[in-house]
């Protein structure tokens, strides 16, 4: 595999609008074509270059710098085709997360943005909850998901036509379902997981294969990786997500990005 540039689709920048009119008519059934196609395909790489030429206008790829997303980067510079990369900075990532952010700018040479909270935001959610006080309740771990998350991922997504995310259904049972394409009419976009259908043996293979460069966190328990404050290492026998907000009980624990709370706490 030769390694590419990735970088923003010709013809728009990465805040751009885009007319979504083409995609939103219909979205629901263009976007179900689509996921059947995917899943015809065998790889990553082929399915990455059919959701390149099936969706027009800026395709917007957000990664976290977890393992999963190191793998879809991979692919993205495999394949050679323009994509946009972003990767949202929350102000909590552990030393190690930035430090594979660096290792995959220097592997592969992609424009990667990195996309900030709005500091008057912070400041705001800081000075009502406190420094941790996203550990006091649900309500307020959500709204500072909503603040130091959402909310950018929001505004890098603005004029985008598809949203990739390295999403796996077995990553949790609340994500057991995932399809390879979707209609997100929260963002109208088409919403694109091509490593949906991907055992945690596969993606290990994958990366193993490539000699990808991966969070040095995953060796030492961490197989999901979020901030600091807000991520431990999992123990024998436990969900790969038990180590995100560990002090909560509730199932299904997600921070927004892929299911989208509106409490009223979650606004500043």
């Amino acid at each position: 595999m030769t390694q590419s540039s990735v970088q923003v689709r010709a013809g728009g920048s990465a805040g751009a609008p885009t007319d979504h009119s083409a995609l939103a008519d219909g979205g629901d059934a263009r976007a179900a074509r689509l996921d059947a196609e995917l899943a015809a395909l065998d790889t990553i790489e082929a399915r990455l270059i059919a959701i390149s030429d099936a969706i027009p206008g800026r395709i917007a790829f957000s990664t976290s710098l977890g393992i999963e997303d190191q793998a879809v980067l991979h692919a993205i510079a495999a394949t050679g085709r323009a994509f946009d990369v972003f990767t949202l900075d929350t102000g909590r990532h552990f030393p190690e997360t930035l430090e594979t952010l660096e290792a995959s700018v220097l592997r592969y040479k992609p424009a990667v943005r990195v996309v900030f909270p709005e500091a008057s935001d912070v400041e705001a959610l800081v000075a009502r909850d406190g420094i941790m006080g996203f550990r006091q309740s649900i309500e307020a771990r959500r709204a500072c998901c909503h603040v130091r998350k959402v909310l950018p991922l929001n505004k890098a997504l603005a004029g985008a036509a598809g949203w990739i995310t390295g999403l796996r259904r077995d990553q949790s049972e609340g994500r057991s379902h995932v399809p390879f394409a979707a209609w997100d009419a929260a963002q109208g976009l088409v919403k694109l997981n091509p490593i949906a259908d991907w055992s945690l043996e596969t993606l290990e293979a994958y990366i193993a294969a490539n000699r990808v460069p991966i969070n040095s966190l995953h060796a030492r328990g961490f197989p999901s990786i979020g901030c600091q404050p807000c991520t431990r290492a999992i123990r024998p026998g436990e969900d790969i997500r038990a180590g995100r907000w560990w002090w909560e009980n509730e199932d299904g624990k997600e921070c927004g990005l892929h299911n989208r709370p509106k409490p009223k706490e979650a606004h500043v």
